[in-house]
């Protein structure tokens, strides 16, 4: 189906605009740095944008710790530390990586400047936790699964860590931090990306507290007490600046699609519901648009969360893209598609997950009925059978989801 086609070529041109490299650049370009540079970068786009840093100040950086995501390296750059730690639940090797950046940051001076490099992913693959490593796996875990979306997660996640919440520039000070900041949160918010290590916290011990009882968190004495500790609130030692956003993966698309015939429009680029409702509501946009005469492209940018609610295999895109299906079962030449910028959606090889017209009945002929899918959370093996997993790798670039819907004349 060339519906199909088209969407591949939208999610690869969007992927491609919204790498990291040219940003960092453009950055580095206005900063102001001194002489002795270090640099640490954390997220999923870490490598890539320490590369790219690498490539403009070469020799001037004199060491520096990356921690990236598993299988998200390319190599060795200069004489940095490269790390792969666990994501989304951090694990030994992301204590064992962040233990380095600390140690590299506490011994430094005010002539001293350290180049942070934030990416979405750095709240696990950046952690020092205040309590077991155990516990805090545990915390993460239920926070993954309990419908917490990111903001709730961070901000109870920064209270239980020593370098989230601006707790890793306090530790790097006098040093000055130079933050470059790639956002994969809706609203840029900066004490949020990557719980805001280098960033004041704007929330409060009260937002810790309220979030752990809507969710009624399994919580030691211990962690509670650290919701009630306030994290920093000014400070003096950092300057940032933030580049790309899901609004640049949402332009990035909506270009694509119109050089392919489409007329577009952004519904939003704030997408936060549960996954399998936007999956729903896209496939009502399909429905109503049906009887087009011309090519449509619907585009929702943002991050949806899924509710755990059995043991199965999948991610908030694929889920997002598995619920469309029976609104969309037997629409000639529609697709919906939903997919993760960083080329991962959950704990799985796919960064999303495509279906269309004729996905219902493929799966009906299997016997797989999509609602008990969609209970079991095991839309990966269902849109493995019908060749609806989008597989790209990792891409090196991390601003949130985009979730499209086509309707090709």
């Amino acid at each position: 189906m060339r519906v199909r086609t088209d969407a591949k070529r939208i999610w690869q041109a969007a992927i491609s605009a919204v790498q990291p490299d040219s940003a960092v650049r453009r950055a580095l370009e206005n900063a102001s740095l001194t002489e002795r540079i270090h640099l640490v970068a954390i997220g999923k786009a870490a490598w890539s944008m320490a590369n790219a840093a690498f490539e403009a100040l070469g020799d001037t950086i004199l060491d520096g710790v990356v921690i990236t995501k598993y299988d998200h390296s390319r190599g060795q750059i200069g004489n940095l530390q490269i790390f792969e730690a666990g994501h989304p639940v951090p694990d030994e090797n992301s204590y064992r990586a962040t233990r380095a950046a600390m140690e590299l940051v506490r011994p430094l001076g005010k002539d001293d400047t350290v180049l942070f490099l934030v990416s979405g992913g750095g709240s696990a693959l950046f952690e020092c936790p205040l309590i077991p490593e155990a516990e805090m796996a545990d915390v993460t875990k239920q926070l993954l699964t309990c419908g917490a979306d990111i903001v709730e997660m961070n901000t109870i996640r920064k209270r239980l860590s020593g370098v989230k919440g601006g707790r890793f520039a306090e530790l790097a000070s006098p040093a000055k931090v130079f933050s470059v900041v790639l956002s994969d949160i809706i609203g840029d918010p900066l004490d949020m990306i990557a719980s805001g290590p280098a960033y004041p916290d704007g929330s409060t011990c009260e937002d810790a507290m309220r979030i752990a009882e809507k969710y009624d968190l399994r919580l030691s004495d211990s962690a509670r007490s650290l919701l009630a500790q306030e994290t920093p609130k000014t400070l003096s030692n950092v300057e940032t600046q933030i580049t790309g956003s899901v609004r640049e993966l949402c332009a990035a698309a909506e270009k694509e699609a119109a050089q392919l015939g489409y007329t577009c429009q952004l519904l939003t680029d704030c997408l936060c519901c549960q996954a399998r409702e936007a999956g729903s509501f896209l496939a009502s946009i399909a429905k109503t648009y049906a009887g087009t005469e011309k090519s449509l492209a619907f585009l929702a940018g943002g991050e949806t969360v899924v509710k755990l609610t059995g043991t199965g295999l999948g991610g908030r895109n694929q889920e997002l893209a598995l619920a469309a299906a029976p609104g969309i079962f037997g629409l000639k030449d529609t697709a919906v598609f939903s997919f993760g910028s960083d080329g991962t959606d959950g704990p799985t090889d796919a960064a999303g997950g495509i279906v269309d017209g004729e996905t219902e009945g493929k799966l009906r002929a299997l016997g797989i009925r999509t609602a008990d899918v969609l209970q079991e959370n095991d839309s990966y093996h269902a849109l493995e059978k019908v060749g609806g997993l989008i597989v790209t790798g990792a891409t090196g670039t991390n601003v949130n989801d985009l979730a499209m819907v086509l309707i090709r004349r």
